[in-house]
């Protein structure tokens, strides 16, 4: 399905800091919706209105609040496997595909909390997408960390638990490497890890980014031609 460049160029818009609610409906809202809702069904264009309404509900709170209120928003969508829900083994949807199909596995549920923590203004530098060892669940694991500073032990916003719990309360998660917009790092530890360069080298984020429109200016844009 394509989208026009109109509906494509106002979600820029609003991905490069009008999102305030009353701003997004003043940015004709229900193309945006009405657009969702032909490729992936009528509950798409309710899903993405609550989006929109979290940016909006969450944009005055501290960061903890920030990530209490979107772990819990995006835990009430469904898991479903990759190979099930997308026909592939192993595919990082995007944030719009997460939302319009209201399911995905652990990738999809870090991806989609990470860039709307972004859009609610918390520091890149601050995120990191994680992938762990769950021994219980006898597989790797894709959480999304937060840390207060550099050497703090991070938050976990994990689509398993509705609490955002420090790394230290979850000894289930054996941390393996991390990586944000930027950097990549290998973990050895609950905390810092070692930088590894940059997470271009990450062929699963290179071509998450293609489909998202990544920019010049590392500003992430949640492309709605690529639906």
């Amino acid at each position: 399905m394509k989208i026009s460049k109109t509906i494509t160029f106002m979600l820029l818009l609003l991905l490069l800091g009008i999102n305030s609610y009353a701003k997004v409906k003043q940015l004709n809202v229900p193309k945006i919706t009405q657009a969702l809702a032909a490729h992936y069904g009528p509950n798409a264009k309710q899903r993405v209105i609550l989006w929109f309404r979290l940016l909006d509900q969450a944009r005055g709170l501290d960061e903890k609040g920030k990530l209490l209120k979107v772990n819990v928003f995006f835990n009430k969508y469904s898991y479903i496997p990759d190979m099930k829900l997308w026909g592939h083994h192993n595919y990082w949807a995007s944030p719009m595909e997460f939302i319009g199909v209201g399911a995905g596995d652990c990738e999809d549920f870090s991806i989609a909390k990470y860039f709307t923590l972004l859009q609610l203004g918390v520091a890149e530098d601050k995120l990191r997408i994680a992938m762990v060892r769950a021994p219980k669940l006898s597989q790797n694991h894709m959480v999304l960390t937060y840390y207060e500073q550099p050497s703090s032990v991070p938050f976990v916003l994990d689509n398993l638990d509705l609490d955002v719990k420090r790394a230290s309360q979850r000894p289930d998660l054996i941390p393996v490497y991390s990586f944000n917009g930027r950097q990549l790092w290998l973990n050895k530890k609950k905390a810092q890890g070692v930088l590894a360069g940059s997470s271009n080298q990450l062929t699963l984020w290179n071509d998450l980014q293609d489909r998202l429109g990544v920019d010049k200016l590392n500003i992430p844009i949640l492309n709605l031609e690529s639906l």
